[in-house]
């Protein structure tokens, strides 16, 4: 299987998931600490995370999977949502909580 077939696998098997630098516990980098944060105030306190640091072939991969060159990504009933910053302009707006309720 293709790294991207499995990325694909990830992000169409789960309701909601985050690629990101660490772990929801321990996360990484600041970006990936405001997206736990963003979605854990949105009331998602369980999610699929994917640690990018631990495998070279998804981080690259994710980055071609939806044309997005930065880290973390969020996936929702998947469909890609965006960034660390998008995540805030949807969470000041209401936007996140709503579509994340689905």
């Amino acid at each position: 299987m293709s790294i991207q077939e499995i990325i694909d696998q990830q992000v169409k098997g789960h309701p909601v998931v985050l690629y990101m630098k660490g772990s929801p516990d321990f996360p990484q980098c600041g970006f990936s600490a405001k997206a736990v944060e963003l979605l854990r105030r949105s009331g998602v306190q369980d999610f699929f995370s994917v640690d990018v640091l631990q495998n070279p072939e998804i981080r690259q991969g994710i980055k071609s999977y939806a044309n997005w060159p930065t880290i973390p990504q969020l996936y929702v009933r998947g469909e890609f949502v965006g960034g660390a910053d998008i995540m805030v302009e949807l969470f000041q707006s209401g936007e996140l909580k709503s579509l994340l309720a689905g």
